[in-house]
């Protein structure tokens, strides 16, 4: 970790040390509403089915706003679009205090997902600081590591303190839900003061044209994969839902080869240092957002049904906790053993480390332990990954454009999240009247589950080899001249 510091220091370690600060509070908003989801169910008058749209809502909406901030990041300026996803998101945070009913708590929700942006143009930010030292790649990975942990360190402290929060205020909900808002409001003040603003690319023009035809086909394809999980796969219209979205990004392509400055750039995607990395995204999204509810759900299921670990709560949270721990193993390792290697070769190791976790599944699910190993394993690969990606995309991306090459890693994982999210509940729907109890999802749902991660994982290794072999390293400076004898 100390070698890591020390690269980071060649960006300023003050920038690393505020955005560090932005990604705690980016983990204390992704771990603290989770164990208040019963209390917000009460506080609410809803039941528990109904949470879902609240994630569905979050989801969508960070898909279609983040290639549009992080464009305008990279037109106008970085910090500028960060300080503005900000103070979108301290107001859906206050508002979801003020909030008592669904619809209110459910628009409030969905923009609270502004914060996913801060991830892609903090990237950028980093990489156009290091860019000016000819190591913006390098430092870029070593900070992205830093930030990874500072993120992670954020949502164990917010899942630890929600619960507190709730019983020291005395079951007060939203003068706990105070908690993330205040956090989001200094957070802004720490972007305004101690953050610089990178060097935008003026003269250029938002493609409203082709920012909107994104959004009709993102929009289309992730609302139809969460009805499809909502609805049952057997509702045809979800399924015409999602060919129009797909249908709908083929006049957005004819558009983007047209524009002479494109919402994104497709020939940019076509290189083969970018390409594998945006799948990549999309393939390890499938385990990251799709698998972390079944995992859960598995380790609570009662054993009577022959399988499941019968853990209670707070066995359960050790196990979360374990593989958050292991993600900031992860995060921290990548840049290390990509000095030793290259970065390529390490991707495609943290791709394999999460295939090798989920394919333990397979054949080791019945003890406590092995499911901590599994976890465990999967966790290096992913918080390898996490930062990974939108550094490798911004090191592939063209000057001007590093933070839509960062964001775009956030789009895939967020479709292929989706798209595992709604395979998934439906497996798991469909094996649940096999099981003894009446919440339990068959064991042949659990597999299919861990067999779609582990070959999605190792799919994205493969595609990594197509990556040229000394790709998103820093550019190679010329040898030194010999001395005249």
């Amino acid at each position: 970790m100390t070698s890591t510091l020390r690269g980071s220091i060649g960006i300023t370690a003050s920038l690393i040390g505020f955005l560090a600060l932005v990604e705690v509070t980016s983990g204390i908003i992704q771990g603290f509403y989770v164990p208040l989801i019963p209390d917000l169910v009460d506080h609410l008058g809803i039941v528990d089915a109904d949470f879902n749209w609240f994630e569905a809502a979050q989801l969508l909406l960070s898909a279609i706003v983040v290639p549009v901030l992080a464009k305008l990041g990279d037109m106008v300026g970085h910090k500028r679009m960060l300080l503005v996803a900000t103070v979108v998101t301290a107001g859906a945070s206050w508002w979801l205090v003020a909030a008592g009913d669904f619809t209110s708590f459910l628009i409030a929700w969905a923009l609270q997902g502004f914060y996913v942006v801060w991830l892609p143009l903090e990237v950028a930010l980093i990489f156009d600081r290091g860019r000016r030292s000819g190591r913006g790649a390098s430092q870029t990975r070593r900070a992205a590591g830093l930030l990874v942990v500072a993120l992670e360190a954020g949502a164990i402290a917010g899942a630890l303190a929600s619960g507190r929060v709730l019983d020291a205020f005395g079951g007060d909900v939203a003068l706990t839900l105070m908690v993330p808002a205040i956090a989001v409001t200094l957070v802004f003040f720490v972007i305004l003061v101690g953050v610089p603003e990178s060097t935008p690319s003026p003269g250029r023009r938002l493609d409203i044209v082709g920012f909107t035809l994104l959004t009709l086909a993102l929009l289309l394809v992730t609302s139809g994969l969460t009805f499809v999980r909502i609805n049952g796969p057997e509702t045809w219209w979800v399924w015409l839902l999602v060919a129009a979205g797909v249908l709908a990004f083929l006049p957005f392509g004819a558009w983007e080869l047209r524009s002479p400055d494109p919402a994104i750039d497709l020939r940019m995607l076509r290189r083969p240092t970018m390409w594998p990395v945006q799948l990549t995204a999309g393939l390890i999204g499938i385990s990251l957002l799709g698998a972390q509810a079944p995992l859960s759900t598995f380790a609570g299921t009662d054993p009577v049904n022959g399988y499941g670990l019968g853990l209670d709560a707070t066995a359960i949270s050790n196990l979360i906790g374990l593989y958050l721990v292991s993600m900031i193993v992860g995060a921290l390792l990548f840049p290390v053993v990509s000095n030793l290697t290259t970065p390529r070769i390490t991707l495609i190791g943290a791709a394999a480390l999460v295939g090798v976790g989920y394919a333990l599944f397979l054949p080791f699910h019945v003890e406590t332990w092995q499911v901590f190993v599994n976890m465990a394993v999967a966790g290096v690969g992913s918080g390898a990954l996490v930062g990974a990606m939108p550094a490798a995309a911004a090191a592939a991306a063209p000057l001007g454009q590093t933070g839509i090459a960062s964001a775009l890693t956030n789009t895939t994982k967020t479709i292929g999240g989706s798209f595992a999210s709604a395979v998934f509940g439906v497996v798991l729907f469909q094996g649940a009247a096999s099981a003894v109890t009446a919440t339990a999802s068959s064991l042949s749902g659990y597999m299919t589950v861990w067999a779609v991660c582990a070959g999605g994982a190792f799919v994205a290794a493969v595609m990594l080899l197509f990556v040229p072999k000394l790709a998103f390293g820093d550019p190679q400076q010329p040898a030194p001249a010999l001395p005249t004898p």
